[in-house]
């Protein structure tokens, strides 16, 4: 989940084409292949690009090798620096276009790439109808399936050290975002651990606490959002802005390097115990999960739902559920793609999850043995979580990097969120979205 100011914007300016700047419905792409795909046929001599994240780059590794090995074709993983949602419409702009490429399969990042233009389409894939309920719905834009939804969106919730919790004598989990900071406080008086790990130096994780604050907000706050008649300086936004710097940062809740501390110190911190508490998604437990046995997880970690006023969790899809295929004009090279995503949500399904120690997007397909418990409850919070708001608005403003600025002192809380505004207003502009 990482973005920087004005992506589509930018890449108007950039001349990524006039379509970037509409609802973009009026160019084609290729169409969707006839029949069933043999997902083993042989490839020799056919060489992929796929562009990644540095978060994603050990992702797609065994489907890759176990694809290569049984076609003979060779696919190449580019990883494309962060801010990768920034990035990504940048290279396309030079005309530069990979094969493959992760990416957030949400109404509000999949325009970024010009899907009608940029990528295939693909609804009548055989992997299709094998998706679980929920993550049919992801990967489409203006009725057309885009993206090939290969894991489950991330859920954010707090990861906590055990250890910890049992010197600070805590035995009931928070079931709101008060009893969240009552928890923190708690801890930093009880044992001196930092109660929370906030990660400035890489930015994006600085938005889930505010995140948290905003589950309240009603599906008509929304709407009215989308069709500019409520703004993201709405007091409730302005406030919970407020509280997170208040009480988490400037109150001492946070360690003290919050400011410059990265993604990859966080994992290190919240299994080591030097701190407490982890307000981040799936892709944190993936970071821990790579240098980490299931077992050590299990002993040292754990994990809860919470939002504002419940025990529930948000789902948050990032760019490691979806894989587009693009347009390139090689037809030899888009089957070979088509026959990639068949491949890989096929006959190596069961081998990826298992490989990757994550649940399964296919029903038919169970979940490998041996899951860390922190991934299995945070499967089981999807079914009553509510959407970030890179899932409600039709376009997700950087909050994070204003937040980031805030953290140094360059903006107020009201000024992150007139940013948050201003950008949201400015994309859906540029997208000649009707009411703006």
């Amino acid at each position: 989940m990482r973005r920087s100011v004005s992506v589509l914007a930018a890449a108007c300016v950039l001349g990524l084409t006039a379509t970037a700047c509409s609802d973009s419905t009026g160019a084609t792409t290729a169409a969707a292949p006839e029949g069933s795909v043999n997902p083993t046929a042989s490839l020799k001599g056919v060489k992929l690009t796929m562009w990644v994240a540095q978060n994603s780059v050990s992702e797609p590794k065994q489907a890759i090798e176990a694809f290569e090995k049984a076609t003979g074709a060779k696919i190449t993983t580019e990883v494309i620096p962060d801010p990768y949602e920034s990035n990504v419409p940048t290279k396309l702009a030079s005309g530069v276009k990979p094969d493959l490429m992760f990416w957030q399969p949400t109404g509000s990042t999949l325009p970024f790439v010009q899907p009608a233009k940029n990528l295939l389409t693909l609804d009548n894939e055989d992997w299709v109808s094998k998706l679980g309920t929920t993550e049919k719905s992801l990967g489409q834009v203006d009725g057309h399936r885009y993206a090939a939804i290969v894991t489950s969106p991330a859920s954010l919730g707090v990861y906590y050290n055990k250890d910890v919790f049992k010197k600070a004598g805590i035995t009931t989990m928070p079931t709101s975002y008060d009893d969240l900071l009552a928890t923190a406080a708690k801890i930093k008086s009880k044992t001196g651990v930092a109660p929370f790990f906030e990660v400035g130096g890489d930015k994006w994780p600085l938005q889930w606490q505010v995140q948290l604050q905003m589950t309240d907000l009603p599906q008509s706050f929304w709407d009215k959002l989308n069709k500019n008649q409520a703004k993201w300086t709405d007091p409730v936004i302005v406030n919970a802005i407020k509280k997170y710097k208040t009480k988490v940062l400037d109150g001492g809740l946070a360690q003290k390097n919050y400011k410059t501390a990265t993604f990859v110190d966080q994992g290190k911190a919240i299994l080591d115990g030097s701190a407490a508490m982890a307000v981040n998604v799936t892709s944190l437990q993936s970071e821990i999960q790579a240098t980490s046995s299931t077992s050590e997880m299990d002993q040292k970690l754990g994990w809860f739902p919470v939002s504002n006023s419940s025990a529930k969790a948000l789902y948050s899809p990032d760019q490691t559920n979806g894989v587009v295929a693009f347009n390139t004009g090689d037809t030899k090279r888009q089957n070979a793609a088509r026959q990639f995503l068949s491949f890989w949500l096929g006959k190596d399904y069961p081998a990826y999850i298992k490989a990757n120690k994550i649940v399964s997007v296919e029903p038919s397909v169970p979940n490998p043995a041996g899951l860390p418990q922190t991934a299995i409850a945070q499967a089981e919070s999807l079914a009553t979580a509510t959407g970030v708001f890179q899932v409600k608005a039709l376009t997700a403003p950087d909050m994070h990097l204003a937040l980031a600025d805030m953290i140094y002192g360059k903006k107020t809380p009201e000024q992150v969120a007139q940013a948050a505004e201003d950008q949201f207003t400015q994309i859906l502009k540029a997208r000649g979205v009707s009411g703006f």
